[in-house]
């Protein structure tokens, strides 16, 4: 059941991805539940998630297979390393901090990993802004995205 649940909720932040916008930038739904799944149901998972949704979307990128895989990868395991207690203990302030970093953290790999082995895809400060952004959208999802020993 909780694969599935996981599986729409990849689906579901494709589809709602192209769709929402503030100034033109939008939201980075996937990094959310990957997050997501990292926090509650350990590093493994995370990990397995964010290779997944990483393939998926490097494919519908149209680009070469990598980049958002190794991002998404990074979100997964990070995210319940350093929000679980292991390393701090959580608070919903933590919990935004955290999405925030790792926003910005996904959107700075797939950046350097496009330059480095493809083509410049932006100019850096668009990059920075645009992560900047993504970050700042992302962040209040962190107040309510918990791990599972504070329910």
């Amino acid at each position: 059941m909780r694969y599935l649940f996981l599986a729409i909720a990849v689906l579901l932040a494709f589809f709602l991805q192209g769709r929402i916008s503030v100034l033109g930038i939008s939201p980075d739904l996937t990094a959310l539940v990957v997050f997501y799944t990292g926090l509650r149901y350990g590093e493994t998972k995370g990990l397995l998630l964010g290779i997944i949704t990483g393939a998926i979307e490097d494919s519908l990128s149209l680009s070469f297979i990598g980049p958002h895989m190794l991002s998404k990868a990074i979100i997964g395991f990070s995210s319940y390393f350093f929000v679980s207690g292991g390393l701090l203990r959580w608070t919903p302030v933590l919990g935004i901090f955290s999405v925030a970093f790792l926003t910005f953290t996904d959107n700075l790999v797939v950046f350097l990993t496009k330059a480095m082995f493809d083509r410049m895809p932006a100019l850096f400060s668009t990059a920075l802004f645009v992560s900047f952004m993504q970050s700042l959208l992302n962040a209040p999802a962190g107040i309510f995205i918990r791990p599972k020993h504070v329910d």
